[in-house]
């Protein structure tokens, strides 16, 4: 009786097991994904942001840094990145979980079209635009009980570091 009682909780434990690592493999999935996403869409919110002025690479990581500023209540990059404790040369989005990338992403593809939609001119003017739908985005999330972006965990492990297990699994 004993060793039926071990082997049901030494199966129930595996099976526990692999449901954890089927959710770590189902949040990697999304994190890639958005990643994915977000990256192909910057390219277009940066088209935007220099139709409307943001031209040098200074003026841009200004215009991105009011976007974080609404989103992460008053936190720029800089913030962010001591707060997750980065390396100067890791990418605040690469250590992002699925819902903070999601929020960054609709901020990103909701202030580019806004740019676009109402020909937003001047760079103050789409810095102040980006920081108003970061601002936006934080208010939704408040309004439906969700967690603040600089609140959410930062996922063990980065983009790069899933991207290159998915490799080595693709090639095995």
């Amino acid at each position: 009786m004993i060793a039926l009682g071990q082997t049901y909780f030494a199966v129930k434990t595996r099976q526990q097991e692999l449901i954890e690592d089927y959710d770590n493999l189902s949040e990697d999935r999304k994190r890639l994904a958005i990643r994915k996403e977000m990256a192909e869409h910057n390219k277009l919110l940066v088209a935007a942001a220099k139709d409307a002025g943001v031209e040098s690479n200074l003026d841009y990581a200004i215009f991105q840094n009011y976007g974080y500023q609404g989103l992460y209540g008053g936190l720029g990059a800089k913030e962010i990145h001591a707060r997750k404790e980065l390396k100067k040369s890791q990418k605040i989005l690469d250590h992002m979980g699925s819902t903070e990338l999601a929020a960054n992403l609709f901020r990103a593809t909701q202030t580019e079209e806004k740019l676009r939609r109402e020909n937003i001119q001047g760079k103050q003017a789409a810095n102040n635009t980006h920081y108003e739908v970061g601002k936006k985005v934080r208010q939704t999330i408040a309004e439906l009980g969700g967690t603040m972006p600089e609140d959410l965990p930062t996922p063990e492990k980065s983009i790069k570091q899933i991207e290159k297990e998915q490799k080595k699994l693709e090639q095995s």
